[in-house]
């Protein structure tokens, strides 16, 4: 009896397809989740300072949430300051984007469909299906999320530089959004087939780097069909609506993306020739040779390809290195079994081993065992923590790979570092016909840069382009 009446309370009606789906979440609950999870992904990613842009999502958010299937929801739109390519939802009315994505837009249209998909997820419950807590991870990162299920699948993470809070989606979740994104984005005016010229781009980038495809283009459907797809999607929704006047808006997109900071900001810190600098906070250390890294503003991931380890870079809270030591290892659930105090290039030092307490080291169940070296740092006002993070058999191993990059650390005095420039998105109109390349050659783009370029613009190098077209230059 009690079964019949869980299954009861579980079953509830799609607000898309109006079918019974088996749900152990409420409403109240995704809205809950959404807020909770919403703080953290500000503070992992934080904001991108642009009030024009962030009125820009906000406004054709919400007018494209009032035309979708739960338009009672309280949306809400943000532009988050990463290079990575991608666009994401949680649970509740929450959509991000990246700068990194808004880059290689190249109309309002490509937005509007990409912006559908997002809200496509939300409405049809896919984020809430996907059980929610994969979400967050536990204790803004850490141990919590590493323990579970391997080192192996975080270290993939890391080396691939993907956000930790992008949910996978299965095929059919996949379809229903474009197939939500064309709807929405057709409703509020534009023409759906844009985004399917996206995903092109997206797939050259792909080609172009060796980078994971985001969450909205993963495996799951075969990009070639899905290209097809959304063409055909669009043309019978275009016609359904009676939409004779579809807007694809070029120039005022490329307009207001003009000045938009592209790739990497140093001033968040930066990797150049396998050292990490942070021209504002003044420090540098050597990364490991062929890691992978992500960096953001709470934290520095670093991992090999192989996904055995992970070293992390985060501030750690505390009055001096003894009370910043006990704080991580309390917040991380760890034991020490050896500490002790040393100087790295002239800076107050702490070297920790820690393993996890035997209540996380139990959560592994049949997982192997990890073990820590933390180097706890004091640089000016700051304690940095430098943790590294294997396998109990891997741990002598990548104990000298761990130290040598901690010991590295050091004062950063450069001027060339301390005062890097980001590149930046320009917008230059095109003063002849001609070819894309020789377009790019005539605003000295140079040659390893030319197929970047062309990707950037969703174009082909051997593209004509009119005389007064814009085209987007790099520049700093």
């Amino acid at each position: 009896m009690a079964s019949v009446m869980l299954l009861a309370t579980a079953c509830q009606t799609n607000p898309v397809t109006g079918k019974k789906d088996v749900m152990f979440m409420s409403e109240s609950q995704e809205i809950a989740l959404g807020k909770e999870a919403d703080p953290q992904i500000v503070a992992q990613f934080g904001l991108y300072e642009d009030p024009n842009l962030q009125r820009f999502i906000n406004e054709k958010g919400q007018q494209m949430a009032q035309i979708s299937h739960r338009n009672n929801l309280n949306y809400e739109f943000k532009i988050v300051d990463s290079p990575v390519i991608n666009a994401f939802a949680v649970p509740g009315g929450y959509v991000y984007f990246t700068r990194g994505i808004m880059a290689h837009f190249n109309n309002e249209a490509q937005f509007a469909g990409v912006l559908g998909h997002e809200i496509g997820h939300i409405t049809a419950r896919h984020s809430a299906q996907q059980q929610s807590k994969s979400i967050l991870a536990q204790g803004g990162l850490l141990l919590g999320m590493i323990l579970s299920p391997t080192v192996a699948q975080y270290g993939q993470e890391v080396s691939q530089g993907l956000g930790l809070l992008m949910l996978k989606y299965g095929r059919d979740a996949e379809r229903e959004s474009d197939r939500l994104g064309v709807e929405y984005s057709t409703k509020i005016g534009y023409d759906a087939k844009e985004m399917a010229d996206f995903f092109t781009t997206l797939q050259r980038k792909q080609e172009e780097s060796g980078q994971a495809l985001p969450s909205f283009l993963s495996s799951h459907p075969d990009p070639g069909d899905r290209y097809t797809t959304v063409n055909q999607l669009a043309a019978e929704e275009k016609k359904k609506q009676n939409l004779t006047n579809a807007q694809i808006n070029r120039n005022s997109y490329l307009k207001m993306i003009d000045g938009l900071i592209y790739g990497e900001d140093p001033k968040q810190g930066f990797v150049e020739n396998s050292v990490f600098y942070h021209p504002v906070l003044k420090f540098q250390y050597t990364m490991p040779t062929n890691w992978g890294y992500q960096n953001s503003p709470q934290q520095v991931q670093m991992g090999p390809k192989d996904g055995s380890a992970v070293m992390i870079l985060t501030l750690a809270p505390g009055a001096n290195l003894q009370e910043a030591a006990q704080q991580a290892m309390q917040r991380y659930q760890l034991q020490p079994t050896e500490s002790k105090q040393v100087t790295v290039n002239g800076l107050p030092a702490l070297a920790v081993v820690a393993d996890p307490q035997q209540q996380q080291q139990q959560q592994q169940q049949q997982q192997q065992p990890l073990r820590t070296l933390t180097y706890f740092i004091q640089h000016g006002e700051n304690i940095y923590s430098l943790m590294g993070i294997t396998t109990v058999p891997n741990f002598n191993s990548y104990f000298q790979v761990f130290s040598g990059s901690m010991q590295s650390f050091r004062e950063l005095s450069d001027p060339d570092k301390l005062n890097r420039q980001p590149e930046r998105i320009k917008i230059v109109t095109v003063s002849q016909g001609t070819s894309l390349a020789q377009a790019l050659r005539n605003n000295k783009v140079p040659d390893a840069r030319m197929n970047e370029l062309a990707v950037l613009n969703g174009m082909e190098l051997n593209d004509q382009v009119q005389a007064g077209t814009m085209i987007k230059v790099i520049g700093k």
